[in-house]
């Protein structure tokens, strides 16, 4: 299971989107400095878990191959939006914080985890591609 490159592709990712529940989205400055965690925020924290455990259930499922590429897309389109969200938070603050709010640069973990998922759905299509073709080469010396 560790040995494949998507193994590891899946392993960070996971971390990187576990160390959200743990990170601060962000700093509000002025009359007292408050700071904002991913998990204060309810859409915030169901995206966090949803993505945490889909990358777990897609490292579990290493030897059901189209279901772990088919749920690493779907998890990498999930992070996505996350990511949206939080451009939309970025460049879009409310009124009353625009000028004082300092974001964190974990505000770009769900997209280097996208990126990882994707890379990871690639490497588990290759891996499938050459046990499809394996197969074939067997069954074909078979009926020789």
């Amino acid at each position: 299971m560790w040995q494949r490159i998507q193994t590891l592709y899946l392993a960070i990712a996971t971390v990187l989107i576990g160390s959200l529940f743990f990170s601060k989205f962000a700093t509000i400055f002025g009359e007292g400095e408050s700071t904002i965690l991913y998990r204060e925020y309810t859409p915030y924290l169901l995206f966090t878990i949803m993505t945490f455990l889909a990358n777990l259930i897609s490292l579990a499922l290493f030897k059901a191959r189209m279901i772990q590429m088919r749920l690493c897309i779907i998890t990498a389109i999930v992070l996505l939006a996350f990511q949206i969200w939080i451009g939309v938070n970025y460049f879009f603050p409310p009124e009353e914080v625009k000028n004082n709010i300092v974001f964190s640069f974990t505000a770009i973990f769900p997209v280097i985890a996208a990126i990882l998922d994707v890379l990871a759905a690639r490497n588990i299509m290759l891996d499938e591609a050459m046990v499809q073709s394996a197969s074939r080469l067997r069954s074909a010396r078979r009926k020789h």
